[in-house]
């Protein structure tokens, strides 16, 4: 039975870019990426179930995850619909041809407005932190970030920040060693506050080679319109995607 495209219900998630190979949505802060053995909610489980009633699915359906966003991180995320889509973004991750800028509100501002940072970042499983190193040390592994301080208000930056490996924790634990935790990120040295707070660390723009196609596409989202991110303009955001530039076709 084909779903009447009028009546058909909407998605649980904001969708930026959909087709039949692909899912791209916006994750919500606090949502786990994958399953974990605390049961709590997914979006690898929540999209399946999404696209189960959304084009009435018999049986399984499959989600791939492609790349995964911490925990407390929000913003645009890539699925794959199929496993042949799956096995080639996840070989563009690997060979570092997948593009992820993310967008965060810092204490502070770095020394230099834009620069490369490479640490050795050490996880500590027990207490879900990792620890900075300016050297490898054991059970290390390298973390590379480029950054550049896009605006400045009453004591914090927007800063764009561009992947180039993808380690746990990994802009939270480099801002801070560089001395501007991230806001409402105590995990890292950012002052108290009342109340829970999501950190101010958000996936503004995801970049890659369609799996079938190989067009490149750019997806992009903005941050929600709350403190801290209500103080910065939306011409910041856009400006935020060009100050370290990604090739390709944007989709918006």
């Amino acid at each position: 039975m084909v779903s009447d495209p009028f009546t058909a219900p909407a998605p649980l998630l904001p969708v930026l870019y959909e087709d039949n190979h692909l899912l791209a949505v916006v994750k919500p802060p606090g949502m786990l990426s994958q399953a974990d053995e605390t049961g709590e909610p997914d979006m690898v489980t929540l999209l399946k179930e999404d696209l189960k009633v959304r084009y009435q699915k018999p049986g399984n359906v499959y989600v791939g995850l492609v790349h995964r966003l911490d925990r407390p991180v929000g913003g645009a995320m890539l699925f794959a619909k199929t496993s042949k889509a799956a096995s080639r973004l996840s070989e563009s991750v690997r060979s570092r041809s997948f593009d992820k800028l993310y967008v965060a509100v810092v204490h502070g501002s770095p020394a230099s407005s834009a620069g490369r940072l490479r640490h050795f970042l050490r996880k500590d499983a027990g207490r879900n932190i990792v620890t900075v190193h300016p050297k490898q040390v054991p059970d290390a592994k390298e973390a590379i970030l480029d950054y550049a301080v896009v605006s400045k208000q009453g004591g914090l930056s927007l800063v764009a920040v561009k992947l180039l490996t993808g380690r746990s924790h990994q802009i939270r634990a480099q801002m801070a060693a560089i001395g501007c935790p991230l806001v409402y990120d105590r995990k890292y040295g950012a002052p108290a506050v009342q109340g829970e707070q999501d950190i101010a660390l958000w996936s503004t723009s995801i970049g890659f080679a369609h799996p079938v196609t190989k067009e490149w596409l750019t997806i992009n989202a903005l941050p929600p319109k709350t403190e801290p991110w209500s103080r910065f303009r939306e011409d910041d955001y856009m400006r935020a995607r060009s100050i370290l530039p990604q090739e390709g076709i944007s989709q918006s």
